[in-house]
This record gives structure tokens, C-alpha cells and sequence, in this order.
């Protein structure tokens, strides 16, 4: 099932896409706290804004090198337990928002990624579980100021700025993974390209992991790493993260 989060006239609603009728069945509310209840309501896709799809009310959590190409084209080893760091919720925009280049740094970088949403609270969630707390995936883009993550001795200045973390289009809370490829263009030029099953740590490993230090909570998101290739952004520029299955998110440079 496709969800979107969406703006059409003055409200903020949540729908299920109808890819047949090209249509959002309205909901209630956020399905993640009040399941899939609909109004009745049914509103043209071709009307409507696509927003972040979740707003985490708690955290974002970002592992790190989890692609042995992308560890290694940065000088790294790859970690042997995954490398969890935090991005605060209000880094994430939705798709068209614009990356904001912040003043402090010189190099700006994008980094596409798998992000999965948490559907419920969990707590030492054992790898076999792992599927009962996800609600759904999306795509995401771990934009990093990479000349900042050098110089600090840790990575929140370097990850966290407003704006960091764009989210979307959609959730899909049933999408095939097993075969799933991701790729980064920017102006249509592509960067990155990887397939999802290279992940050094699977995402049942990294729920569990990420659980067994921190509750996890509705909403939550938990970025699972870049494929090798990531570069540089310049203002002007617009970075497209692709997923097999999760649509493109698009995002303007300035």
C-alpha cells in the first residue's frame, strides 16, 4: 500500500495513491496512530502537494559506511557493527524543498538512501521481529557537510542542518526490497547507483541494533546507509534519489 502525506487547499491530509485512478483516497488521520480509516473523500493526485510523508515526532536515526564501496571511496573501514548517529527532526523537508547551503560549510554533499518508518514502539526487537515494528519505506537523501564531518570530532553539526533530510514521495508499507536498486542523479546526471541487498548490515539487523539502544517510536526513521559515488552540491543544482518501487525524490539546491 502507497501512502502520502499532502497538502490540497488549506489542510494537511494523509491518503492511500489509487495508481489506477490516479487519485488519493483520503484518511482520517495519520495512519500510523489511527490505521486506514477514509472520509470518503477522494482527491485528484494531479491537485495535490506532496509533503514529507513523516514528520518524526522523536528521531532520525542515520547509519553509517553501510555500503563497503561508499566506506571505502571515503578512506574508512567498514564498521563491524552498524554506526548509528542522530539527525533532529527538523532537518526533514519533502519532496521540492529546497536544500538550504549553510554558510559554515564549503562542501555540501548528497547521499541517497533506503529510509525505513517505524510503525510502532519497540524495544530490543530481535532481528526476527524486525518486520512487525516497520510500518514502511521511503526515499531519503542524507545530505552531509562533508568538510564539517572532518573537523568535528562527532557528526551532528555535520548532518543536522535544517533541511538535511528530505523524505518522500510516498511510504510503501509492502514494496519488495530483495531486488531493489537506488540510484543518485544530479541534473539528470547519474551519481550513485547500488542495489539494496549490498547493504553490509540488512535492515532486520539495524532495527534491532538501533532498538536495543533506544526505544524506538512511531515515526521514527531510521536512514540505512549511501551507496558509493556521493558528491557535491552547488546552488542551482537539483538532486534526484531513485528507488525501485518508491518513486524519485526530487529536491532543488540553493
Amino acid at each position: 500500500m502507497k501512502v502520502a502525506r499532502f497538502s490540497h487547499g488549506d489542510s494537511i491530509s494523509f491518503g492511500i495513491i489509487d495508481e489506477e485512478e490516479h487519485e488519493l483516497v483520503v484518511l482520517k488521520a495519520d495512519p500510523l496512530f489511527a490505521g486506514f480509516d477514509p472520509t470518503g473523500e477522494r482527491v485528484p493526485l494531479i491537485e495535490a502537494k506532496l509533503l514529507a510523508p513523516v514528520i518524526p515526532r522523536s528521531k532520525v536515526i542515520g547509519i553509517g559506511r553501510n555500503y563497503r564501496e561508499h566506506a571505502a571511496e571515503l578512506g574508512n573501514e567498514t564498521p563491524t557493527e552498524p554506526l548509528l548517529f542522530l539527525k533532529p527532526n527538523t532537518s526533514v523537508i519533502g519532496p521540492g524543498d529546497a536544500i538550504v547551503l549553510p554558510p559554515q560549510s564549503e562542501r555540501v554533499e548528497f547521499e541517497g538512501e533506503l529510509a525505513v518508518i517505524i510503525g510502532s514502539i519497540a524495544r530490543n526487537v530481535r532481528e526476527e521481529d524486525a518486520a512487525d515494528v516497520i510500518f514502511g519505506y521511503t526515499v531519503s537523501n542524507d545530505v552531509t557537510a562533508r568538510d564539517l564531518q572532518r573537523s568535528d570530532p562527532q557528526w551532528t553539526r555535520a548532518k543536522g542542518f535544517d533541511t538535511f533530510c528530505p523524505l518522500g514521495p510516498i511510504v510503501d508499507t509492502e514494496v519488495d526490497l530483495e531486488h531493489g536498486t537506488i540510484e543518485t542523479s544530479v541534473n539528470g546526471e547519474l551519481k550513485q547507483q547500488g542495489r539494496l541487498a549490498d547493504m553490509v548490515h540488512p535492515i532486520p539487523k539495524l532495527v534491532a541494533y538501533a532498538s536495543a539502544v533506544f526505544t524506538l517510536l512511531p515515526g521514527d526513521v531510521i536512514l540505512t546507509g549511501t551507496p558509493a559515488g556521493v558528491g557535491p552540491l552547488a546552488s542551482g543544482d537539483t538532486v534526484e534519489v531513485r528507488i525501485e518501487g518508491l518513486g524519485t525524490l526530487s529536491n532543488p539546491v540553493r
